[in-house]
């Protein structure tokens, strides 16, 4: 009987990890800068080049695939999403020393911030305290809660929005706070101007490869 209703309950996982939050492969994205892509010495930019950055930093991420999406599953974020944001935030942890990066003031796979970083909001001020090992879904969890949490309060700004909108916009608040997020033009404030975009364009490339 179980063996008759496990691709219905797999096929509801699936839906959950990508619906509440919108889907990914509808937001339109034209991903990295150039100042960016120059990061791996690339000569193209766009979502070539974050394509290529997420390829680069695939066998790494494989390693924490069922991390990402044990918590996938349990908070209803695309896994391909949460794979987007550690490409680049860590290079699925390739740029960290002792899983500190950002000249040691941010921690872990997700780069979560602790020490001497802007404030990004009320939602993230709850999150202070290191919750588990750099590379731990305990760690990984937190970063998502921040993300849903981000997604609440660009939802609250713009309720105009689609869920789509909402979720770039949630993407880009991740980096820069949702302060920062001021017009449909989600990335005018974040890193390199184009955290979001770049992000969304990797999680399409991870989408694309299962997760």
């Amino acid at each position: 009987m179980f063996s008759e209703i496990f691709p219905f309950v797999v096929l509801l996982c699936s839906v959950s990890a990508s619906g509440q939050y919108g889907d990914i492969n509808k937001v339109p994205t034209s991903g990295a800068s150039c100042r960016t892509a120059k990061q791996d010495k690339l000569t193209v930019c766009g979502v070539q080049a974050s394509e290529r950055m997420a390829q680069t930093d695939l066998t790494r991420m494989n390693r924490y695939r069922s991390i990402i999406e044990s918590v996938s599953r349990k908070m209803g974020m695309d896994a391909a999403l949460i794979a987007g944001i550690i490409s680049r935030e860590s290079r699925a942890g390739n740029v960290l020393i002792n899983g500190w990066g950002d000249n040691g003031n941010a921690f872990g796979l997700m780069q979560l911030c602790y020490r001497q970083c802007r404030d990004l909001g009320d939602v993230d001020k709850r999150f202070h305290k290191i919750s588990g090992a750099w590379n731990s879904e305990e760690h990984v969890t937190q970063g998502t809660e921040i993300l849903i949490g981000m997604f609440a309060s660009i939802k609250r700004k713009f309720p105009q929005w689609s869920t789509e909108q909402h979720l770039k916009g949630a993407v880009a608040a991740y980096n820069a706070g949702p302060g920062n997020v001021i017009s449909n033009d989600v990335d005018v404030r974040t890193t390199g101007k184009d955290y979001a975009n770049d992000v969304l364009a990797r999680a399409k490339f991870y989408k694309g490869r299962g997760y």
